[in-house]
């Protein structure tokens, strides 16, 4: 069956009144085998990945590697699927960054245009591949309205495209998510002790020093959005 908008209208009513873990567990018994998570394996990407272990472990979460990602991150993501049995999927780019560089040049230190194509490479594509494969209609992020303002205005639940887009804690403050992290346990990201409030390619990413807010510390203030929680329609990705 396939999602319309809709539908996203009737999902985003039903789990508006519910806690995460209740949401995540309708999710599951309503739409079993269609759910994929996904992960960056960011400064508070334990929350999503540990409330998933408790509440529906059986949700596969897809892991976008570009090739570009901090050592710690790596690592980091080795941490956290051991603690917490995750069922990972790692997804990279159908082109290898060694062969990007070579025909396309760092992307990442283009123009818009040159930008827009670097996430369809190492993010978008990858992303899409992952849906198909996996048979999945139904993504969820761990996507904030606090994070960013182009997040401020997000249901936790929205069609785009093929693919129905659920934010089980699309309401939860910094605060909120500081105490699920201290009260679980969970450890935080590396490189967090080095002042990064977002994590994402190590080229594209920096700490919030000297008040710079957390907007500004994501490809040099230019955007926040990598791409993927964005209305791809500029794409030939049906994600």
């Amino acid at each position: 069956m396939t999602l319309s908008t809709e539908d996203a209208t009737v999902v985003a009513d039903e789990l508006a009144s519910l806690n995460a873990g209740e949401r995540l567990r309708y999710l599951q018994r309503e739409f079993a085998g269609r759910l994929v998570a996904s992960t960056s394996f960011g400064i508070q990407s334990a929350v999503m990945l540990d409330l998933i272990a408790e509440h529906a472990p059986e949700i596969p979460v897809v892991f976008v590697d570009t090739g570009y990602l901090f050592p710690e991150t790596y690592q980091y993501a080795e941490d956290l699927v051991q603690r917490l049995g995750t069922d990972l999927r790692v997804y990279q780019p159908a082109m290898t960054s060694a062969r990007m560089e070579a025909l396309h040049g760092r992307l990442w230190e283009g123009d818009k245009e040159a930008a827009e194509r670097y996430g369809v490479i190492t993010k978008i594509e990858p992303m899409a591949r992952a849906l198909k494969e996996l048979n999945a209609d139904i993504w969820l992020s761990g996507v904030r309205r606090s994070q960013s303002s182009t997040r401020a205005d997000r249901r936790i639940a929205e069609q785009q495209k093929r693919t129905l887009k659920v934010y089980p804690i699309l309401d939860w403050a910094d605060a909120q998510v500081s105490a699920y992290m201290h009260d679980r346990g969970l450890p935080r990201h590396p490189l967090a002790e080095q002042g990064y409030v977002t994590m994402g390619d190590w080229h594209s990413t920096r700490p919030a020093a000297d008040g710079l807010d957390p907007e500004s510390t994501r490809f040099g203030g230019e955007k926040y959005e990598c791409g993927l929680h964005l209305d791809s329609g500029n794409t030939d990705f049906q994600i």
